[in-house]
């Protein structure tokens, strides 16, 4: 068997270095030796997890480093007379539960004490009240913790007991030879405790089903696929450990007017013939009311119009957008023979007067009378 590498070398640390060093060093290399975190090779980073778990797990015990600096390995090797069931001998999963549950300090601990998981509401937004912001009153069916027994799951004047398999461990071992193998304990579900008389509300869960209505305050701003976070809202933790949060997801609907990109606001209007040739003024919406947009004469359609300001203020800040105005030239409908006539009238002196009052026409013409002359040349 090969010979172990030196404990305070596998940390990167003095001999002399201080529990607090000793913590900090193990933080940071099992964070970054995860194999979650090294999806290119987890092996290897398993193996170099495994290493730092043990190097810490003696070094960070102050009867067991005694023994390492005294006698090395043999001090501390449960072959030679250490302690059983040392680091050495631990799944990856309990390596696992133990890292996260240090230095994040959430998920199932040795108590089964577990923080309640997270939940998502989707919330419809008209476009105004995006923009403008709103309070919304929401109903959510979530776990909360039962009043009877307050999340304890024993019933009212009992207490759960320590678990008669593990001992209040949570975690059961077993080990032939030189393996053993740790795994939640199967009695009590790794919570160390047992209900020997269940609460008769939550039947023993600690929790119950209950439809909450919340309020919601919605900022000014908000865009489709933004979260707010209600702290503390979500699903209650088993055996009282703390609540999950709430997320409510934003989703603006479409409006009839308006399209939403950023901070801008688009929309298209719809002008007449006559207003596009000679000019004129038009009243537009906005979300604040209506505002004169002045059109000057010979507007071609397409024409984007600019109304600064009119746009919407970003939720997590910066200047108020605009509002981009796309004119349409409309063809009129259901002509009169009178009216048929004059338009008659009115193109033929167009076309007949000898000079350009289309030049997107004649510019085009000219193009693909270009083109086809390549062609043929």
């Amino acid at each position: 068997m090969a010979e172990k590498e030196d404990f305070y070398k596998v940390l990167g640390i003095e001999r002399n270095a201080s529990d607090a060093e000793i913590k900090k060093k193990y933080r940071s290399l099992a964070m970054k030796f995860h194999p979650d975190r090294n999806a290119d090779n987890p092996e290897a980073a398993e193996v170099k997890f495994k290493q730092i778990k043990e190097a810490y797990e003696i070094l960070s015990d102050p009867k067991k480093r005694s023994a390492y600096d005294q006698f090395g390995h043999a001090g501390v090797d449960p072959s030679m007379g250490g302690r059983p069931g040392s680091a050495g001998g631990e799944g990856f999963s309990d390596i696992f539960g133990d890292v996260f549950g240090d230095i994040f300090g959430a998920g199932r601990q040795r108590s089964g004490v577990q923080r309640g998981s997270d939940l998502r509401y989707n919330l419809e937004l008209s476009l105004e009240e995006a923009v403008a912001g709103t309070e919304a009153k929401i109903r959510v069916p979530v776990l909360v913790a039962c009043d009877e027994c307050n999340g304890s799951g024993a019933k009212k004047g009992s207490n759960p007991i320590i678990c008669s398999t593990c001992h209040g461990h949570g975690q059961v071992r077993m080990q032939q030879g030189f393996f053993s193998v740790q795994q939640t304990c199967p009695t009590c579900r790794g919570s160390g405790k047992q209900i020997k008389d269940p609460c008769g509300k939550c039947h023993g869960q600690g929790r119950v089903q209950e439809t909450k209505t919340l309020s919601a305050k919605i900022p000014a701003g908000v865009d489709t696929g933004d979260r707010i976070r209600l702290a503390g809202e979500g699903e209650a933790g088993e055996r009282s450990g703390p609540a999950g949060d709430l997320y409510v997801e934003i989703r603006v609907k479409d409006h009839e007017i308006f399209t939403r990109d950023g901070a801008n606001l688009y929309c298209e209007v719809p002008i007449s013939f006559p207003a596009a040739c000679l000019g004129g003024e038009l009243q537009v919406p906005t979300l604040d009311g209506k505002v004169v947009l002045k059109i000057p004469a010979e507007t071609q359609t397409g024409k984007l119009f600019r109304l600064r300001g009119k746009g919407v203020k970003p939720v997590r800040g910066g200047p108020v957008g605009d509002l981009l105005c796309k004119v349409q030239i409309e063809t009129p409908v259901q002509l009169t023979k009178e009216q048929k006539a004059l338009i008659e009238k009115l193109g033929e002196s167009i076309t007949g007067g000898g000079k350009h009052h289309s030049p997107q026409e004649h510019s085009w013409t000219d193009g693909v009378k270009n083109f086809f002359d390549k062609l043929t040349g």
